[in-house]
């Protein structure tokens, strides 16, 4: 047999690359990017506690995201009713745990006020992506969104009792975005459109002229505060009060802020829950223009790269999950930075990876996770169909 004969074929074992350099690096800086600015605004104005604290939780977060980012997440989609039927059991079990400032929304832990509405996010994204996967052929009925929506909204009314109006909104729009990158057709979102907008008319309208009040009284301010600029607005006023302070912190914070030191409305607690709601009013007192620009030029990279991912999945699934988890992510952003400006509702969304809190960080970090393993499992799938045409 002739030399020239002999073919040498790879080892597809060797052929296959690592895991590791698969991830999206660009990501991983935008969401490092967000938590470094997070601490050095926590630290400056509100104070090292803050800080120290959120530091661990980055830390957790960053554990868990490596972890999932090692898990394929195909797998998930045979636990849709188990992450449901959990989002519905943790959410209900917290109106039997103790009142903090007036809600039930956090299970003690050691480490950390477990929020089950939190996890509640990534929950509904899994199960409401692996249901709208499983139904196949009937994906673009109607019975479909109608199911998918359902699910949604009972987890949303769960929540908002606790009461927690923001994160509801973020479950309804989790659902929709799921169902719009599921390809349903327009005449379906043009329904869901016009029902939620007549909900919202009959809720905030309609019913309280007729003396029916589904939302109570400080929920309706909350939500319409924003319509009317704030002024001469006493802490008997709260939400007022807030968004003024609010105001405030942003104006005075310039091109180029204040710094840390001259940060008074946070320092001094004029401003409240300035490591909460509001950090991102923190952010413009002490950093001015160019610090909000740098953390929402970040938020821009991160949803440039969570759109590849959405394009780059490797199946229906994947560009689901991305999807919600774009959605989730974008509307959290855009809620809270709004609010702090008063363009929009206060509903105390927290912003992703900049405010205080061990739950939100946590979701955050296994939402990101989650992309990577979406992109590394849509990267290895390429190079093996790549290797399959070459051979």
């Amino acid at each position: 047999m002739s030399i020239t004969s002999i073919r040498v074929t790879q080892d597809p074992v060797e052929a296959t690359p690592s895991p590791w350099l698969s991830i999206d690096p660009l990501m991983i800086l935008a969401v490092l990017g967000l938590v470094a600015c997070s601490l050095v605004t926590l630290n400056g104005t509100v104070g090292s506690y803050y800080a120290e604290h959120q530091g661990i939780y980055a830390g957790m977060g960053l554990l868990a995201a490596v972890m999932v980012t090692l898990f394929d997440y195909s797998r998930l989609r045979e636990y849709r009713y188990v992450a449901y039927g959990l989002l519905i059991a943790l959410n209900v079990i917290v109106f039997g745990m103790p009142e903090v400032n007036g809600a039930r929304r956090w299970i003690p832990l050691p480490l950390l006020q477990f929020q089950p509405s939190e996890f509640g996010k990534l929950l509904l994204i899994i199960a409401l992506a692996g249901i709208a996967v499983g139904r196949g052929r009937q994906l673009h009925e109607r019975g479909t969104t109608t199911r998918i929506m359902l699910l949604a909204i009972i987890g949303a009314m769960i929540v908002i009792p606790q009461p927690d109006i923001g994160t509801g909104l973020v479950y309804v729009t989790i659902a929709v975005s799921i169902l719009f990158f599921a390809g349903t057709s327009w005449k379906q979102m043009t329904a869901l459109a016009a029902l939620f907008g007549t909900a919202i008319v009959l809720v905030m309208g309609v019913g309280p002229a007729l003396g029916v009040h589904v939302l109570k009284g400080y929920q309706e301010q909350r939500l319409t505060t924003f319509l009317h600029p704030p002024q001469n607005c006493t802490t008997k006023d709260p939400t007022c009060y807030q968004l003024q302070q609010s105001l405030i912190a942003i104006g005075s914070g310039g091109k180029t802020g204040r710094g840390a030191a001259g940060a008074t409305q946070a320092k001094f607690d004029f401003l409240p829950e300035a490591q909460d709601d509001f950090v991102f009013a923190v952010l413009g007192e002490s950093y001015g223009f160019v610090g909000a620009a740098l953390v929402l030029s970040l938020y821009a990279l991160l949803i440039w790269r969570i759109l590849r991912v959405l394009m780059l999945a490797k199946n229906l699934f994947g560009t689901l999950i991305a999807g919600g988890v774009l959605a989730m992510l974008m509307f959290q952003v855009f809620l809270n930075v709004g609010m702090t400006i008063g363009i929009m509702p206060v509903t105390g969304v927290p912003l992703p990876l900049m405010s205080y809190g061990g739950s939100s960080v946590l979701v955050t970090f296994i939402a990101i996770g989650l992309l990577q393993s979406i992109h590394i499992q849509a990267r290895m799938s390429s190079a093996g169909k790549a290797r399959l045409l070459s051979s």
